[in-house]
């Protein structure tokens, strides 16, 4: 892996990791932030106020696994997860007819993820490369 790869992978990394436990927080102890995860904005697009806190523990989670050298089928499992939680936000949006602007936290998890995990280092992936 290049010194280039390993920086993308870090930056992007680092920053889906600070936005999943900054927004774990908010989803954990109900802060009435007014953004992405909060309790009105999932009533508004019918979910029960109760899910916060399983996807609160479910992010702070993911971020271990990303965080935490090897265990990469964990890692892989963390990155589906967090994949099929952003784009069911994303589907949520817009089944709701929300404005662009609210879906844009949830395309920047989604850009954040799929480059965190396509330039992930070979030592965190499930089949390595044969380089």
């Amino acid at each position: 892996m290049t010194k280039r790869n390993k920086i993308i992978y870090w930056i992007a990394t680092i920053w889906l990791c600070l936005g999943m436990v900054s927004t774990a927080v908010i989803q954990l102890f109900r802060i009435p932030a007014g953004g992405p995860g909060t309790e009105e904005n999932l009533i508004h697009l019918g979910y029960p106020a109760y899910i916060l806190t399983l996807l609160g523990i479910w992010k702070i989670l993911g971020v271990i696994a990303f965080l935490i050298p090897k265990f990469p089928l964990v890692k892989e499992w963390a990155y589906a997860g967090i994949f099929f939680t952003v784009t069911g936000a994303l589907y949520s949006h817009i089944a709701s007819g929300d404005t662009f602007k609210l879906m844009i936290p949830s395309l920047l998890y989604l850009v954040l993820i799929a480059i965190s995990w396509y330039f992930r280092p070979s030592d965190r992936k499930t089949i390595p490369d044969n380089k």
